[in-house]
Formats: structure tokens, sequence, C-alpha cells
């Protein structure tokens, strides 16, 4: 099927897909891009329909995508350039455009870890900064994704691509920080909050048992439900002008120590 009309009834209900009220009423979100759409379908993301422009594909691939695609029962729409670039989200569109089913993210349905390696992203605003910890978050090895009081749609269009599709692979809960606290105790899971107001640096805990790494909002950091209720409090050192770093990037640092950490004494148990 080739759809060349702009006011086709299907490429009216995907514009209205990129707005996010209509997304959680409909309980589907888009994808853009062959790395989200292949990403989501290697972790179980129920692809219901594929709109694709072969004129903006960027390589060879794509073919072979939409026929997994169809034989997994979903949905391959063809379009013209016009109507794909009405249908796009980014200023350059690669040609591949998903209608994808969203998950319950419900924290009882998180399975708990040994030892494992958590993060909490309370109150996140940016999409960007979200995306990315949700990227560094699947880079590291965490075991699961706590977003608590959320400010930001998780399934919003700059969360998925700043994830590279990485928001799938990893387990993801929405609760309240009272919900969160509560199931991190309930399985022995101890808390680090990052905050410049303590003298422990970050690299002098512990983070190879179970541990929480919680991080705040941009502007305003944790709030102080966390920071009185954390088991651990550290800072990472500030040694120029700068007085804070990018969510995102403190995330980053705090994820690859304990990263470095677990890997060193799993190493040292070997050697």
């Amino acid at each position: 099927m080739l759809i060349t009309s702009l006011q086709n009834d299907r490429i009216k209900y995907v514009v209205k897909l990129w707005n996010r009220r209509f997304r959680d009423d409909e309980k589907r979100t888009l994808l853009e891009g062959y790395r989200a759409i292949t990403r989501a379908v290697q972790c179980g993301m129920k692809i219901e329909e594929c709109f694709y422009c072969p004129d903006m594909f960027l390589g060879s691939n794509e073919n072979d995508l939409l026929a997994k695609l169809a034989e997994s029962g979903a949905k391959t729409t063809e379009t013209t350039n016009p109507v794909f670039a009405k249908l796009a989200y980014r200023d350059r569109p690669e040609g591949l455009l998903a209608i994808a089913e969203v998950r319950e993210h419900r924290l009882e349905n998180m399975k708990p870890v040994k030892n494992g390696l958590y993060l909490v992203a309370e109150r996140i605003e940016k999409p960007g900064n979200l995306g990315a910890i949700l990227r560094s978050a699947d880079a590291a090895g965490a075991n699961g994704i706590i977003v608590c009081d959320k400010c930001t749609d998780i399934y919003n269009p700059n969360v998925i691509t700043a994830s590279t599709g990485t928001l799938f692979s990893v387990p993801l809960a929405e609760a309240s920080s009272e919900e969160a606290s509560a199931w991190l105790k309930k399985n022995g899971i101890k808390t680090l909050a990052a905050t410049p107001h303590t003298d422990k640096n970050y690299t002098e805990v512990d983070m190879t048992t179970g541990i929480a790494i919680i991080v705040g909002a941009e502007q305003f950091g944790l709030s102080d439900f966390w920071l009185d209720n954390a088991d651990l409090r550290v800072k990472i050192p500030m040694l120029g002008l700068a007085d804070s770093l990018n969510v995102a990037t403190a995330t980053t640092i705090l994820l690859y120590e304990s990263a470095r950490q677990r890997n060193w004494k799993k190493t040292a148990a070997f050697s």
C-alpha cells in the first residue's frame, strides 16, 4: 500500500501520536529510525505498523527489517516523501517510523537481583537528559531503573532518541519516591545519594553490593526525602570553575564507578 495524501486518516492518526495526551489515551508510541525500531523489536516491543519511505533510507538494512516486521504480523505501509516528512519528528528523517504498544512499568513487576545495580531518577525534567541516563544505565549493566515523580513522559520522542533505543533494554518502573524507597528497603538494596553536601567522594564507598544510585532534578538536585533517607551520600569532586555537572553526566560517572568496582572484584576473585 502506498499513501500519497496528507489527508489520509492513518497519517492524521500518526501525527496525533506525537501529542503526549493522545499517546497516553491510545497506549501507543512512535519509534523513529532503524536503530530505535530494531532495538525495540529485540527487546520484545510489539510493533503494530511501520511506515516507510525508501528514498530516505540511509543504508541497505531497512528492507530486511521491514521483512521481519511483516513476518511478525506488523503492517508495513509505504509513503511518498512529502507524506513521510509530515510524519517524521526529526529534521532529517531516515524513512522508518513505527507504531508500538507501550508497556506498563509497574514497580511490583520489577524482579530484584541479588547484589544488583539500580538507578533511581527523581523528577528529571528534560527528555534528552532522561534518555541519556537510560543509555548510560544500559551501558553500565544496570539491573533496573526507577523513574520517580516523573516530570517527563518516558515515551517522549526525545527520550527514545537520546536513549538510542535502550529505553526498552533495562527493566524500568515508574513510582513515587516513597514507593521506590520502600521497595528498595524491602529487597535489601542500599541507596546512594549524589549531593555536593558531603565530604565523601564517590570513589570512597563500596558499590559492589545491592545498591541504588539516586539522582535528582537538573535545577534543584535531590529532594529532601532522598537526602534524608539515603544510606550513603557521595559527591563528585569539582576541580574547575563549574560547581555542578549535567545530571546525565553525573549519573554516568557514578554508574561506571560501580561497574568498575564490580569488575575489579570479579577479576580479583579469579586471580
